[in-house]
Formats: structure tokens, sequence, C-alpha cells
């Protein structure tokens, strides 16, 4: 028996390619590249890795905002209404999903505490496997 869809629900968000690959982004791909997400994920993971003063945490934080926010701007530009999956096996979501889960790990580390089960949450909504991949 084949697997059914619900109906109801909307279909996959399939995003077009990111400009800029995860591998070796750098703030200059940012400047380049603005409304790219994955540039900013990959920064504020970047930022997140060697964070160790507040001033840093909040570095990483403002990365991964910026990362989100642009997540978002695409994901909406593209038919999402605020609900809905967004495969990680669809290679150009991949930014996306890493912003999100970024933001999340650095709301943690200043301690907003409903920033992160929020974006969280929205880590799972888009792929369920994520959010094992993401947060263990």
């Amino acid at each position: 028996m084949s697997e059914q869809r619900n109906l109801l629900a909307p279909p996959p968000v399939l995003l077009p390619d990111d400009p800029v690959t995860a591998d070796g982004a750098t703030p200059a791909d940012a400047i380049a590249h603005p409304a790219s997400p994955v540039v900013w994920a990959v920064l504020a993971e970047q930022a997140l890795a060697t964070a160790e003063s507040d001033h840093d945490k909040v570095t990483a934080y403002a990365l991964a905002r910026t990362g989100y926010h642009r997540g978002l701007d695409t994901l909406r530009r593209n038919g999402w209404k605020g609900f809905g999956p967004v495969p990680w096996s669809h290679e150009a979501n991949r930014g996306v999903i890493r912003a999100i889960a970024a933001l999340a790990k650095a709301a943690e580390t200043i301690g907003e505490t409903d920033e992160y089960d929020r974006c969280r949450t929205l880590v799972a909504e888009c792929d369920p496997a994520c959010e094992k991949m993401f947060f263990g």
C-alpha cells in the first residue's frame, strides 16, 4: 500500500539553489549575497563554535538572527505560509534549516529559552529528522 499525503496539508517547499555553498562561506560572501540564508547560517555556526565571551555570544546570535530572517524571507517568497514541510533532503533547503537551528543554539547561549524552544520546534516542523540531527 502506498503512503498517502494529507491533501489539506501544504506541499513541501523546495527552494531554488542558493548562490552560496556551505563549504567555506565567508563574510565576503555575506556582502556579495546578503539574502543567502546559508552564508549567515555558516557564519553563525562558526561564531558559536568559538564563542567564549558575552560579546562573542551576542555576535553569534546576531549572525544567526540574520540568517533566520533571510531564511523566512526566502521561504515566504517561495510559497511557504508559516507552516508545512521544508525537507532537508532538498539541498537548497538546508541553509534555511541550518539558520533556524543556529538561532536556537545562539538563543540558548544567551539564555533566551523561549526563542530556543520556538526555533527548535520550527526545525522539527520543517523536517522531523532534523531535530535529532541538530539537537541530539
